[in-house]
């Protein structure tokens, strides 16, 4: 008498079947496109960060142009730097304007604007608390439009560095 066939053993291997192969393609295939559709997202951090840096490092560039300016009491008084007369508008020291805001900057930063604000800590409120004739607060904004998640520019972001420069 014949015994019944019985399961073959674990490490009997006869290949996949195709059912096993199509389902194997439907989850490669969705994590693919899972990916796939990541890759946009991070291509805009990756540009957000970079216009962010570029933003930075003109307003530091602008700064070190305002610290050179002169502003001195003597020997005999010189003021390169002068004061915005009003919070949207460029330094003027008498009639001249000090530091010109820039729509567009020249290449390769065409997509960057930049401005320059200065108040005189002596009237007012003062600057950030601190009251002082011999004292001005300087605020450099450069304003850029950053890619959006699905391309194109979205709306106008800013970087804006601010520091206090003394009399000499």
């Amino acid at each position: 008498m014949r015994t019944p066939a019985l399961a073959p053993p674990v490490g009997d291997r006869r290949g996949i079947t195709l059912v096993e192969v199509i389902v194997a393609v439907g989850i490669i295939t969705v994590g693919l496109s899972a990916l796939l559709a990541a890759v946009p997202f991070a291509s805009y951090g990756t540009r957000e960060g970079y216009q962010l840096s570029t933003a930075t490092f003109l307003a530091n560039e602008r700064l070190e142009q305002v610290r050179n300016a002169r502003w001195e009491s003597e020997p005999r008084p010189v003021d390169e730097l002068g004061v915005s007369p009003a919070p949207t508008s460029a330094p003027k020291s008498g009639a001249a304007t000090t530091f010109a805001d820039e729509a567009a900057l020249p290449a390769p930063y065409g997509d960057y604007a930049r401005a320059v604000r200065i108040i005189d800590c002596g009237g007012g409120g003062g600057c950030s608390g601190i009251a002082k004739a011999d004292l001005r607060q300087v605020t450099i904004t450069v304003t850029y439009r950053p890619m959006t998640g699905v391309g194109g520019a979205g709306i106008a972001k800013a970087a804006a560095v601010t520091t206090l420069i003394a009399k000499r």
